[in-house]
């Protein structure tokens, strides 16, 4: 009596498992259920099928989400989001500049911040985030596949922040002021007798030259720190020095941002704007996004984050940014402009000494100050 007992229990966990099976997919492989074992016993989440987000998902039904996104590019994420999950009601709200992370993080850190599921991470304050968000393995489900997100893109320390966008650093040039052939296409060009004194435009805040440590090594980095400070060059802070550049005030500036040349390009009535490369590429990563610990819907946020860098969602991040997707995701403005093309990439790793190196970069050139602040 007692075998015959043991028997119809294991014969009805075995139609009830066939069941899930049915519902959830085709069973897991070894692989997947050995990194679902190894990520649970770190205190992580690793779901083990896409049908079981969805699923949860279903049952969730609403997004709410903090986005850097703004005005139709944020409609038009959200429609396209909404056109793939039509069962999801999508509430997002713009958050952007320090006062109103720093405003938010003493929120999260309150828990009054429950309202929300997803959260754009600034780079500013990264390490701020990582202890109120969910544990979620995104980098082990993007490894195996339960996600459709590139496994290069995930913060492989904390394994649950996505960086949906890249920053490219470049030059930018007034075409009516210097010809193609005379912009360099190295770091190292920019040290040539005829770029000495205030020839060209550098930023007080060396992110781009910082970037290139993950290439050249600390030491070769601030030798030529050292050296661009000799050119005497024309000290700013930020971007806005395009718009005196497109009017003719100045010819080169070496290290900015891809998206604030295109940005400003845009805007360019003269059209005398250009970008040029420099090689190496200095490649980082932004526009992160997380899931917060205290979400009420996990399961869509896991959707909303894959979804941002599936083609069509980096395809609005190309249009509106402009070039706002990653480098690392294939068919992106930015991997198809630097295909091919020697990289200094900081990886997730490095990303963490960026500050140390900006600051003993700014020693190197010497703690100058912008022209329009003194």
């Amino acid at each position: 009596m007692i075998k015959f007992l043991c028997a119809a229990v294991l014969l009805i966990s075995f139609w009830c498992w066939m069941g899930d099976s049915r519902v959830l997919g085709a069973s897991p492989s070894p692989s997947l259920l050995k990194a679902k074992q190894e990520a649970e016993s770190k205190g992580f989440i690793f779901l083990a099928s896409k049908d079981e987000i969805l699923a949860k998902a279903k049952e969730e039904g609403k997004l709410e989400a903090l986005t850097f996104l703004e005005g139709n590019a944020k409609k038009s994420m959200i429609d396209a989001f909404r056109k793939k999950y039509p069962f999801v009601q999508v509430v997002a709200e713009e958050i952007g500049g320090t006062d109103e992370y720093q405003r938010f993080i003493l929120e999260m850190k309150a828990g009054r911040a429950k309202r929300w599921d997803t959260v754009h991470i600034s780079n500013q304050v990264y390490a701020e985030y990582p202890p109120y968000l969910k544990k979620f393995d995104v980098l082990g489900m993007a490894e195996q596949g339960v996600l459709n997100i590139p496994a290069k893109i995930v913060d492989s320390n904390n394994r649950n922040i996505v960086s949906k966008g890249s920053q490219v650093a470049v030059a930018a040039y007034n075409k009516k002021l210097i010809s193609a052939e005379k912009v360099s296409t190295t770091w190292e060009g920019f040290l040539k007798p005829e770029f000495k004194g205030r020839k060209f435009v550098v930023d007080v805040r060396p992110l781009s030259v910082a970037n290139l440590v993950p290439a050249w090594g600390l030491e070769k980095t601030l030798d030529f720190a050292k050296k661009i400070a000799e050119q005497k060059p024309v000290w700013v802070r930020g971007s806005r020095t395009l718009a005196s550049m497109a009017l003719g005030e100045y010819s080169l500036y070496m290290g900015l941002n891809i998206a604030s040349v295109l940005e400003a390009q845009a805007k360019d009535l003269t059209k005398s704007l250009e970008v040029q490369f420099l090689e190496p590429v200095p490649v980082r990563f932004g526009s992160a996004d997380g899931v917060l610990a205290t979400a009420a819907r996990p399961h869509v946020a896991l959707l909303w984050l894959e979804f941002q860098v599936s083609a069509e969602g980096q395809e609005i991040l190309d249009k509106y940014g402009p070039a706002d997707g990653s480098v690392y995701v294939a068919g992106s403005v930015l991997n198809t402009m630097i295909r091919g093309k020697p990289l200094s990439s900081l990886n997730w790793d490095l990303q963490k000494s960026l500050d140390q190196w900006v600051r003993k970069i700014v020693e190197a050139y010497g703690f100058p100050m912008a022209e329009k602040e003194r």
